[in-house]
């Protein structure tokens, strides 16, 4: 059984405003707060960069919306080691807690301390040009190498702590954590990983005459791959992020020394069930959950 934690005294709320029924369920989390326990809450726009300067001084997030919003607050709250609790105002949901059906008894036993944290690893991505450095990031689900609007593969070379590994012949490659494996890697025909794991999933996008199988590398691990192509071919940082390859440019991946922190109140094993309940919902799921 999982150690009880400390009841959260500062909670700030994120709605999101393109999100149906998450402003005004926000403030009605904030009310119910402010009422039976005298919290100061606060709510805000996940939008908001004067709102997620905040964070530091929070001890937990409460997120309304789907997996998306769950990513981008996953990514916000790591630096700053603050645990995030999420309200499923999406489709699938696979990293949210809680169905806003569910909300009053999840609240009740979070403000108790009746619940532990999930950690979930991070990658660290690196971006590089001719040994300068083009830009970083640090993603939840994945990094995907791939082709530009032109249906043209490139070839990535890739290698695994300085070794190569192979060269990919394809439309892409996913560079996935155990939690982007529910991701775009799934829709790949990757394999699903329990999410507290710390390895790095590669999967091929389409490969052609090259290997066709996912690889699941051993913990610590580090990828290098280098950019081979005439046409154009972009970075994707957990689809946030966009950036253009050039020939030559060379993409690093390593665990991040951030985690993700999710509030859970259901038992450790929840992942199997919860994942079985919500491909039966939709058993096309893909990145777009």
């Amino acid at each position: 059984m999982a150690p009880r934690q400390p009841p959260p005294q500062h909670v700030m709320v994120f709605y999101h405003p393109k999100v149906e029924g998450s402003f005004t369920l926000a403030g009605e989390i904030v009310d119910r707060l402010a009422r039976a326990r005298g919290m100061a809450a606060v709510k805000a726009s996940i939008e908001e960069a004067a709102a997620r300067e905040q964070i530091s001084a929070q001890d937990m997030i409460v997120v309304l919306g789907g997996d998306g919003s769950m990513l981008r607050a996953g990514r916000l709250t790591a630096p700053h080691r603050v645990p995030v609790l999420g309200v499923n105002l999406g489709r699938l949901g696979f990293l949210t807690e809680a169905q806003v059906s569910e909300l009053p008894e999840v609240l009740s036993r979070v403000l108790d301390g009746d619940y532990w944290i999930e950690e979930r690893m991070m990658l660290h991505v690196e971006h590089r040009r001719a040994e300068q450095l083009v830009g970083a990031y640090e993603v939840l689900n994945e990094a995907v190498l791939g082709r530009g609007a032109l249906a043209r593969p490139v070839r990535l070379t890739t290698l695994i702590d300085g070794d190569e590994l192979t060269t990919y012949v394809a439309d892409g490659l996913i560079v996935a954590t155990p939690t982007g494996s529910t991701a775009y890697a799934l829709a790949a025909g990757g394999p699903i990983l329990p999410p507290t794991l710390k390895n790095i999933l590669l999967i091929a996008i389409a490969p052609h005459l090259s290997m066709d199988r996912a690889v699941v590398l051993a913990q610590g691990a580090a990828v290098e791959v280098i950019v081979h192509t005439s046409h154009q071919a972009i970075l994707s940082a957990d689809g946030q992020v966009e950036m253009l390859l050039l020939d030559g440019d060379r993409v690093h991946v390593h665990n991040s020394d951030y985690a993700a922190r999710f509030v859970r109140v259901r038992p450790p094993a929840y992942f199997y069930a919860s994942l079985m309940a919500r491909m039966a919902q939709n058993p096309t799921a893909d990145k777009n959950r």
